[in-house]
């Protein structure tokens, strides 16, 4: 005899499927470049790259320095070193914001709407050129400033011109919004991208979240995806406006403090399941001078933010400077290059229906996590 379903399943189960998609993990940009807008050329992913390169000639020049400064193992060094100098060769930058908000600053309009062509100049120069990078797209002004007007100028003036000179939006296109402290502006920016849209005729328009305070926090749940829509594509913590808004001190305003580890936790929560992106923040600082000791120095601590969101399942950040590129790639690489045998054997021992390495018997659940990781560095490593 057939069991009777309850009352309503369908539906439950349609809206369980369409809130939390559960999908596999698919390519992920390791990190975020901002750019403040009026830096922004043609030329910032190769100058990015040339200047990273350059450090690593004069302070990283073979595995044993690289094991010295990052401290991976003299097998593992020498596969991250030669990833390393291969991708800031053919990619320097994955993911590219010209940032027209707190890198750039209050300026006047018609200086404003200079730099807007200017960056769509740059835009369609590296797209001619094969050099766009693959995710790309503005950082414009917070609604909570309370001049949304400024926001939606400034993107609607850089889709237009770069429609305008390319013929189309390539594709990659993300726009950033900043300080969220209310709901509703959420709603209210789904609504400029729809409106852009049907101006523009380009294709549908995503965006990503910042969460910078801890009001924000507060309204952060599942739902909100579908809600906007499936316009919301991830979300980015920022360390320093969110740690200044909880009050910390200056010295401590750091991603490994406690109270971003927090905030971390709960933005993973939130989106648990929903396929909305997760970002780490930035490290602001640069390297001292040119000395061993002080690009060795910045390339220690930013690593060790960087394995410290790794550890803690972001695998995204913010790169504030080409200095940045060495270390972030450095990080990630070892990262999934020293754990991936063992994954894959511990999944293949599952498949086999047998005990992996030293008797780990693991759970279906541990399984999904192992093959997603697996994914998560295939797609990670060049």
């Amino acid at each position: 005899m057939r069991a009777v379903r309850p009352e309503g399943f369908e539906e439950t189960y349609r809206a369980q499927q369409a809130r939390f998609p559960m999908a596999e993990p698919g390519w992920q940009p390791v990190h975020t470049v901002y750019v403040p807008a009026d830096r922004f050329s043609a030329g910032t992913v190769s100058e990015w790259g040339d200047q990273a390169l350059s450090l690593v000639k004069a302070h990283l020049a073979g595995p044993y320095e690289l094991g010295e400064v990052f401290g991976p193992a003299e097998g593992l060094a020498a596969a991250v070193h030669g990833r390393v100098l291969r991708k800031l060769s053919a990619e320097p930058i994955e993911d590219l914001r010209i940032d027209f908000e707190d890198g750039y600053g209050v300026r006047p309009d018609a200086e404003e709407d200079e730099h807007v062509a200017r960056a769509a100049e740059a835009v369609a120069a590296l797209h001619a050129a094969g050099a766009l990078p693959r995710r790309w797209g503005p950082r414009v002004k917070s609604f909570a400033d309370g001049d949304p007007e400024r926001a939606v100028r400034t993107l609607e003036g850089l889709v237009a011109g770069v429609v305008e000179r390319v013929g189309e939006l390539p594709g990659g296109f993300t726009v950033t919004f900043p300080k969220v402290l209310m709901e509703a502006y959420l709603g209210q920016f789904a609504e400029v991208l729809e409106r852009l849209e049907a101006a523009q005729g380009v294709p549908r328009l995503r965006f990503e979240m910042q969460v910078e305070a801890p009001q924000t926090l507060a309204f952060l749940r599942g739902e909100l995806a579908g809600a906007l829509d499936g316009r919301l594509a991830a979300a980015h913590f920022g360390v320093f406006d969110y740690t200044a808004a909880i009050g910390l001190p200056p010295h401590e305003q750091r991603l490994d403090h406690p109270v971003c580890d927090h905030a971390r936790h709960v933005m993973q929560t939130a989106f648990a399941g929903t396929g909305v992106e997760l970002s780490d923040g930035s490290l602001a600082a640069a390297p001292a001078s040119d000395s061993a000791r002080d690009v060795h120095g910045l390339w220690r601590r930013h690593a060790e933010l960087v394995e410290h969101s790794l550890r803690h399942g972001f695998y995204q950040g913010w790169d504030m400077h080409p200095a940045h590129l060495v270390s972030r790639f450095t990080t990630v690489y070892a990262f999934h290059l020293a754990r991936y045998d063992g994954y894959r054997e511990r999944v293949r021992a599952w498949e086999e229906r047998r005990a992996a390495a030293d008797g780990l018997m693991d759970e279906p659940a541990t399984i999904r996590t192992l093959t997603a990781a697996l994914r998560r560095a295939d797609a990670a490593l060049p």
